[in-house]
């Protein structure tokens, strides 16, 4: 009750004590989409890309972790050599990372 007398009293001051208390939430908010959302985004569209991108002679790893070789290209799917002779159709949507022919590992 006694906030509502204030508020009566005083017209001109609701808007600035709205817009105080909203600041906290707007700088929340920011901090949030710098920090969190827009490097994920980043990220999303670089693994995106390097999904599309796979070729033949590929080394892949599927999201259940089967590694292998890239023998077919398709438009939604590859086939994967998994193992000398055995093959398996995946999703490129499952793709969790391509590493080209032309890289080297870290071991080596």
């Amino acid at each position: 009750m006694d906030s509502l007398l204030f508020l009566a009293a005083a017209p001109g001051a609701g808007g600035s004590a709205f817009f105080v208390q909203i600041m906290p939430l707007l700088l929340i908010f920011v901090v949030f989409y710098f920090f969190l959302i827009r490097p994920q985004q980043k990220r999303a569209k670089e693994h995106e890309a390097k999904i599309n991108a796979v070729q033949k002679n590929d080394e892949v790893v599927t999201g259940g972790g089967l590694m292998g070789k890239v023998i077919r290209v398709a438009d939604d799917h590859v086939e994967v050599e998994i193992a000398p002779n055995v093959r398996v159709k995946a999703l490129k949507s499952t793709l969790a990372n391509v590493q080209s022919r032309g890289t080297k590992a870290a071991n080596d």
